[in-house]
């Protein structure tokens, strides 16, 4: 069987297997039987429905993580997983079982014998959800050895392009506070929707904020996603909440935000933090990460959105975010990926990990 032949005979396979957040037990069954019967129990271990799995021992060679998380967001598709032409369709296609099926085949068709590199891998579970609920965190904590990577590769799909960095991400409910009336006689009240009105239009004005680090820019921007308001429709509200995402750039904590968030408001409303994510540097000077653009890579630019490349960062690992999946078709209906990048991707990250100066 050719490489191309067994990315989509694996691809296939994993995607076919439903793992939606929070039920990812069946695919990391799959994932781990496939990886024992590769590598050896010992060298497979598994932490509630994730697994970190060391390939190649290499003391004093570069170590290097491949990540990548087994959970997808709950999408709608118009039927089972399957190719149609050059691309193959199903939940999580893209992101990112694309970048799962990479891994695995590396492990397959490697000489692990003879890498030049020390190499783990990391399967895990709930990236998809809140900050707090991701069991990536959990498992920096139990695995020492991952604390001490020379780089980690998140593959999550970006078209083979390398992408560097990643934006911080916070949430936060906004509450404002007014006095129920009859709708009939709204005088007799306070609107809380109209309270509202001058910071909704603040957001609406405010420009993007650029950042710039090592040469990349991070836009920083502020967007009201979601909003509640109301006791019945013939209530005047005596309170409007309003979901704001802050996404800002490395070089602040999420609680440096959060206070930031609070001058905008201004006392207009309660700030209540609901989900705080950490930024993460592009590292675009690391030789590795130098190496790896040089390895055929698609295009070096920015990552406009938060990734786990973050939670490397916070711990002093350099962490980049490069995946086959087709980036656009991420979270979406009837999503798929592109085979020839699924292809490309593999051939990428072959070249970078047997061509590491040792």
């Amino acid at each position: 069987m050719s490489i191309q032949e067994a990315l989509r005979s694996t691809l296939l396979d994993i995607t076919a297997v439903p793992s939606p957040i929070g039920e990812e037990e069946a695919l990391c069954n799959v994932v781990e039987d496939r990886l024992r019967r590769a590598l050896g129990s010992d060298a497979v271990h598994r932490h509630q429905h994730s697994l970190v799995v060391h390939a190649a021992a290499r003391p004093g060679a570069p170590r290097i993580g491949l990540i990548g998380h087994l959970d997808t967001v709950r999408t709608e598709h118009d039927g089972p997983a399957r190719i149609e032409g050059e691309r193959l369709y199903g939940a999580g296609a893209a992101d990112m079982k694309a970048g799962l099926a990479v891994m695995l085949e590396l492990v397959d068709h490697l000489d692990l014998r003879v890498l030049p590199c020390d190499l783990s891998l990391v399967f895990y579970e709930r990236e998809e959800g809140p900050f707090e609920d991701n069991m990536l965190g959990p498992l920096l904590d139990r695995f020492e050895a991952l604390r001490h990577l020379d780089l980690a590769i998140c593959l999550e799909p970006s078209d083979n392009k390398l992408q560097l960095g990643c934006m911080g991400s916070v949430h936060a409910t906004l509450r404002f506070r007014g006095r129920t009336a009859h709708s009939a006689r709204p005088w007799q009240g306070d609107n809380a929707i109209y309270v509202a009105i001058d910071v909704l239009a603040m957001l609406r004005d405010r420009a993007p904020h650029d950042v710039v680090l090592d040469g990349h820019h991070f836009r920083e921007v502020i967007s009201p996603t979601m909003a509640s308001a109301g006791r019945g429709r013939n209530i005047v509200p005596d309170l409007f909440e309003l979901n704001v995402n802050y996404r800002f750039a490395p070089g602040r904590t999420p609680d440096q935000v959060v206070e930031h968030l609070r001058e905008l408001v201004a006392g207009r409303a309660e700030v209540v933090p609901t989900d705080l994510s950490p930024a993460g540097h592009p590292h675009a000077g690391h030789p590795l990460v130098t190496h790896l653009a040089g390895c055929g890579v698609a295009a070096v630019e920015t990552k406009q959105a938060w990734t786990d490349v973050a939670r490397f960062d916070s711990i002093g690992v350099a962490a980049v975010n490069f995946g086959p999946g087709t980036q656009a078709q991420a979270h979406q209906r009837n999503e798929y990926t592109d085979l020839p990048l699924l292809y490309q991707g593999y051939a990428i990250l072959e070249r970078f990990l047997t061509t590491l100066p040792e």
